[in-house]
């Protein structure tokens, strides 16, 4: 229920608490300013038609950086403007991304690369950007699962650098099973958590009573037999 309108009468505005028209106009214009560098290098990557960095524009950048397209620190950068969208940026997302990293120019954003590969690679932020990395693919409207190709690429790109025997044995696995052609996010976690928690290569402590989906527990299987 709404509060009841108070019959008192309302004071006078206080001249301190009130923001003129002029007042709001010169904070909008500083804000504005606060943004033209970090705008024009929006613009200079935009597609004029649809107003968005898309794939081409992102290439460009790419090419600008002197980085690969396919560089893990792309996929950083996109989770640090929190991307919605695979392969494009949108001006707000643009603006929020560089403002919070602190860059208006090129060769900032080339300075800044590798302290963005240190702030993913700190334990309270690599899950999310783990789990940014596999949503970020899902670039199909009611999508939840990713094949094994994609998955293969990705386990590669975001996770080898950190548990690379793990990886590598779990690339060739998903590669020459046939029982899974996609991978859901609650798959894709799991990886992650198996890399975390499991002793490798003896895999002593892995316990399929436990909480492990099944590709995990046939996977476990083939690396025992493998080895055996």
């Amino acid at each position: 229920m709404p509060p009841r309108a108070s019959k008192r009468k309302s004071a006078p505005p206080n001249s301190s608490s009130v923001t003129s028209p002029d007042a709001r106009s010169v904070s909008s214009k500083v804000r504005t300013k606060g943004f033209v560098k970090i705008d024009g290098m929006f613009n200079s990557y935009a597609n004029s038609s649809s107003g968005l960095i898309d794939p081409d524009g992102i290439e460009a950048l790419c090419s600008d950086l002197r980085v690969d397209y396919t560089d893990v620190r792309i996929l950083m950068l996109a989770w640090k403007l929190k991307a919605k969208r695979q392969g494009y940026f949108t001006q707000d997302e643009w603006r929020t991304g560089l403002k919070a990293l602190g860059v208006d120019s090129l060769t900032k954003l080339k300075k800044v690369l590798p302290e963005l590969e240190n702030e993913v690679g700190k334990p309270s932020n690599y899950e999310d950007f783990y789990l940014y990395a596999f949503r970020y693919c899902l670039t199909e409207e009611k999508q939840k699962s990713l094949d094994i190709e994609s998955i293969c690429e990705l386990l590669n790109l975001v996770l080898r650098s950190k548990y690379r025997p793990q990886v590598d044995l779990l690339i060739e696995y998903l590669k020459v099973q046939s029982d899974y052609k996609v991978i859901n996010l609650d798959q894709w976690i799991n990886f992650l958590r198996f890399c975390e928690e499991i002793s490798f290569p003896g895999l002593e402590n892995y316990d399929a009573t436990q909480a492990w989906p099944l590709i995990l527990d046939n996977f476990v299987e083939w690396m025992r037999e493998k080895h055996s």
